[in-house]
């Protein structure tokens, strides 16, 4: 593992040759700084403060050519420090302009900057030169930018990621909901995601309303959507538990809009998630060799999908 690590590491400092033209940049939200330097860190030519639009990338692109031009390098290779999400737009449009992206490690970039003037207080000057240092001395990897389909993907998955943080937050609240008000409520269901359950806290949203409405009235309710599963005995319990319930009584009206909101939010991102699964189910598809991974089984739930090992490889393109 070791003598592959080196190998590797061996293969990146060969990789930046007298011919190479080494570019680190700082990116930020706005303007970001990118200065040169050749193989053995001499820096070439003036810094090039530039920020995302057509134009300033434009002058980025000329700026890096015009500099090999003038000191005879071939080839060119780019770094930056991969924190938050602004360089997505910059390293595409560079990708096409045939200039490699590199990225280095950000703990790297925090250990080295002392080595540059004795000093770790952070500069968007510095730091673009701290980051071509380290692309010369091999310390840097080569960012896997997808395409097409395994773009698609990504973006869903990545998408589908928040959505469940989401989705998981709701239900920890409606848990917490349920302790304060009616925190036997599980005795009646076990699974407050089920159909029948989430009918009664709809409708029903307190133990008092299913008390005053009672048990016969309340299968009613079930049977409206509910054909198999819930019957009389099941309503007369939940009537029961509700009887003699210790949730809290007061600031009801309050709690009945905090529950409402959150099982709206639950629909929400229920549905979300349903919709981008189906749309990468739909990508799988058109992907030779997705239809093995597509043949493992999938457990429904009424809100979606539940995971599955292929959605796991799924997150990796």
């Amino acid at each position: 593992m070791k003598n592959k690590l080196k190998q590797k590491k061996n293969q990146r400092i060969t990789r930046i040759t007298e011919k190479t033209l080494v570019v680190g940049a700082d990116i930020a939200k706005k303007t970001h700084v990118a200065r040169a330097v050749d193989f053995r860190g001499i820096e070439l030519g003036k810094d090039c403060v530039f920020s995302n639009d057509q134009e300033e990338l434009t002058k980025l692109a000329a700026w890096m050519k015009e500099l090999g031009r003038i000191h005879d390098k071939a080839d060119i290779v780019f770094g930056i420090e991969p924190t938050g999400h602004y360089w997505f737009p910059l390293a595409a449009f560079l990708k096409e302009q045939g200039i490699q992206i590199v990225v280095v490690n950000p703990h790297h970039v925090n250990r080295t900057k002392e080595l540059e003037d004795n000093s770790q207080t952070k500069s968007d000057y510095k730091d673009a030169k701290v980051i071509a240092d380290l692309i010369r001395n091999g310390k840097y990897s080569e960012p896997h930018l997808p395409t097409k389909e395994y773009a698609e993907l990504r973006i869903l998955m990545n998408f589908r990621e928040k959505v469940m943080v989401n989705l998981n937050q709701v239900k920890a609240r409606v848990g917490n909901w349920l302790d304060r008000y009616f925190p036997e409520y599980s005795q009646g269901f076990k699974d407050w995601e089920g159909k029948a359950s989430l009918m009664t806290l709809r409708q029903f949203l307190t133990p008092e309303e299913i008390v005053s409405t009672g048990a016969r009235d309340v299968l009613t309710h079930w049977k409206t959507e509910v054909k198999h599963g819930v019957g009389i005995k099941r309503a007369e319990q939940l009537y029961a538990i509700a009887s003699v319930s210790i949730g809290l009584t007061e600031g009801l009206a309050a709690a009945r809009i905090e529950l409402a909101s959150l099982l709206d939010q639950f629909d929400l991102f229920v549905k979300q998630e349903a919709t981008v699964m189906a749309e990468v189910l739909k990508i799988l598809e058109k992907i030779p060799g997705t239809e093995y991974m597509l043949s493992v089984p999938v457990t429904f739930k009424p809100y979606g999908f539940r995971r599955v090992p292929y959605m796991e490889s799924v997150s990796q393109f």
